[in-house]
């Protein structure tokens, strides 16, 4: 007799239960691994310092040691002449914060190291991109993208009015959120663009949007419509953060801030309060994003407001020169964007 298909639904949340273990297995067991092999880097790299300053003995030895290892170990990778090295200046580079080391290194790959110990000199700069890598699950391009742009130096310097306007520790965390200034160097605008295009190119390259933004944002909408008394009013754009548990209002201006560009966003935060926010929910942070700032002008003008909201910058430094920006892109330009797009 031959068996039917199941194809119940009870079946379907049963497989799906047994996928999501194997999956968690695999990724404990791949994590695993990687922590015994730094574990394993670490202390060859430390017997090579050591045994280097004992003898004297110069980087000839490790030509030597390469030799050795892959005849010894001819399917194991990792021993080659520039991987020890690399090991050795691994190790020379956390060797004064150990516990670090041991702690949290150990947890992201091989590669991801080389990368921050490749690009960072500052230990506490480094320390900052191993964490961010392990809370956001970086692949090793995106880790790279966000050194490259510095994300280190803009994180949490927003000034916003978070530390009165939320309760701690919420206010920090929604303050580590915010970057001043944000990179949009993804986009291709004209030097005078206004503020419909910069959010059409914005949401035309939402995914590069929500890593500029960090981990966390959920997309919900642009001119976001609002009902308040019967009156109709739109936010540029609309997020919800995870993390946070909190709406967040975005806005974008185009030009320098001025005062009044406060008052508005903190009138959206109180009717996405009002509207959407539920008991479960936060409260609704508001983001100013503008072209430029007066940083004393924005204390001033948050100073009185109690709802949260942080004013950040945003840079543009891939413009097209003066005489190409009436003409049509180039074919480079053209596979550029296509092979940068979404």
């Amino acid at each position: 007799m031959t068996q039917g298909l199941i194809k119940t639904d009870d079946y379907k949340k049963f497989i799906q239960d047994i996928k999501q273990r194997i999956q968690t297995a695999q990724i404990k067991a791949a994590v695993t691994v990687n922590q015994g092999l730094l574990r394993l880097y670490w202390d060859l790299a430390e017997r090579i310092v050591s045994k280097q300053q004992e003898s004297a003995w110069g980087d000839g030895f490790l030509v030597q040691m390469s030799r050795d290892l892959q005849t010894e170990f001819p399917g194991m990778k990792g021993f080659s002449k520039r991987n020890l090295e690399l090991m050795r200046q691994w190790y020379r580079f956390w060797s004064d914060e150990l516990e670090f080391a041991q702690q949290l290194v150990s947890q992201i790959p091989w590669g991801h190291n080389l990368v921050i110990i490749g690009k960072i000199k500052n230990i506490e700069e480094a320390a900052f991109y191993v964490q961010k890598t392990i809370q956001n699950s970086w692949s090793r391009a995106v880790l790279t993208h966000q050194i490259e742009s510095g994300l280190y130096q803009r994180a949490g310097k927003a000034i916003t009015n978070f530390q009165t306007a939320l309760p701690a520790p919420h206010s920090d965390l929604a303050r580590q959120t915010l970057k001043d200034p944000y990179n949009f160097d993804f986009l291709m605008l004209r030097e005078k663009h206004d503020e419909q295009e910069l959010e059409n190119a914005l949401i035309d390259h939402i995914t590069r949007f929500l890593l500029e933004l960090g981990s966390g944002f959920s997309y919900l909408g642009r001119q976001y419509r609002l009902e308040v008394g019967g009156d109709e009013f739109f936010v540029d754009l609309l997020f919800y953060h995870v993390r946070l548990h909190s709406y967040v209002v975005i806005e974008l201006k185009t030009v320098k801030f001025k005062p009044e560009f406060a008052g508005k966003l903190n009138f959206y935060i109180s009717a996405v309060d009002g509207v959407l926010k539920t008991e479960q929910d936060a409260p609704t942070i508001g983001i100013l994003i503008c072209k430029s700032k007066n940083d004393t002008v924005v204390e001033y003008a948050l100073k009185d407001i109690n709802r949260p909201i942080g004013v950040s910058e945003y840079t543009i430094t891939k413009h097209l020169p003066d005489d190409l920006k009436s003409s049509l892109p180039s074919i480079e330009e053209i596979e550029a964007e296509l092979g940068s797009g979404v």
